[in-house]
């Protein structure tokens, strides 16, 4: 059983979500997703116009008069969401943390799927693989997902995007919409995401804190690593020192870069303290827009 203020901010979380994933955003999803395939419906009798290439023929001579096969677009989708709940996701210097924001991101993504009656499954992962929902319908099964994933306290802390792949790739039977929630932050899965996007349609959510990449010059400052509580003195103060830091933030951007390139998939990056439907109707209208081209 959930603790009952776990399930208060469910509630309050369902209620906040579904007024944003209404509407405009409901109706991106619809285009950009718009199924796996075409499966027949029925057969009908022929109308003027009608493509006489779909005439069922042995209907047709059964019948003595012509009757046309119909079919109709399959909507049976799985939505996957894959949470990095490792140390570094704790950060947060604005309203929230970057674990709360994935909890925020993960509740519009599945209501939204959940509305138009798709799969969704869980995974959230650190140092290995802490919680595991396999994918079915239903809103009551999301509302579930999401209050567990509200109530997770981690064991590791430090990032285990391979362990998370590797069971992917051995759970998921059928192709699905992957939607990976990360801040990316030293990714060792590159070989796994890799494997995953030749598979399934792999979407990297990107979660940052704008003041990740600033450090102000305050001195001697005792700095710890969020995933293996390694902790150093530095002077904030020394240009060496943030030279360095300006490096290895450079050095960061440019492996994300180059493991979203690497996997052919546009990312959805989302700040701290704001919400994540407006990222996610801006990724729904480009996938849209491409697919009509």
């Amino acid at each position: 059983m959930l603790p009952k203020e776990i399930l208060k901010k469910i509630k309050r979380l369902e209620i906040k979500t579904s007024r944003l994933v209404e509407g405009q955003l409901a109706g991106s999803y619809l285009s950009t997703f718009r199924g796996r395939g075409i499966e027949f419906s029925e057969v009908r009798e022929y109308l003027e116009g009608d493509d006489v290439r779909s005439i069922d023929w042995n209907v047709t001579a059964r019948m003595n008069a012509p009757f046309v096969k119909t079919f109709m677009e399959e909507r049976d989708l799985t939505v996957m969401l894959a949470v990095d709940f490792s140390g570094s996701m704790d950060f947060g210097t604005l309203t929230q943390t970057k674990r709360e924001l994935a909890v925020d991101f993960c509740a519009a993504a599945a209501l939204l799927a959940a509305g138009n009656n798709d799969r969704v499954g869980l995974i959230a992962y650190a140092e290995g693989v802490e919680l595991f929902i396999p994918p079915r319908k239903g809103r009551r099964h999301v509302l579930k997902l999401l209050a567990e994933l509200s109530a997770l306290k981690p064991v590791g802390h430090s990032s285990g995007h391979a362990a998370a792949a590797s069971m992917l790739m051995r759970v998921l039977r059928t192709r699905a919409t992957l939607f990976w929630v990360s801040d990316y932050i030293g990714i060792d899965g590159a070989k796994g995401l890799k494997a995953l996007s030749r598979r399934h349609e792999l979407v990297p959510v990107l979660l940052k804190d704008e003041r990740e990449a600033v450090m102000p010059p305050v001195g001697l400052v005792e700095l710890a690593d969020p995933e293996t509580g390694a902790k150093t003195l530095v002077d904030t103060s020394s240009k060496e020192f943030m030279a360095a830091f300006a490096a290895w933030i450079t050095e960061e951007d440019t492996s994300r870069e180059a493991l979203f390139k690497s996997l052919r998939a546009e990312h959805i990056e989302i700040q701290t303290g704001g919400s994540p439907v407006t990222p996610l109707t801006r990724y729904f209208r480009r996938k849209a827009r491409l697919g009509r081209h």
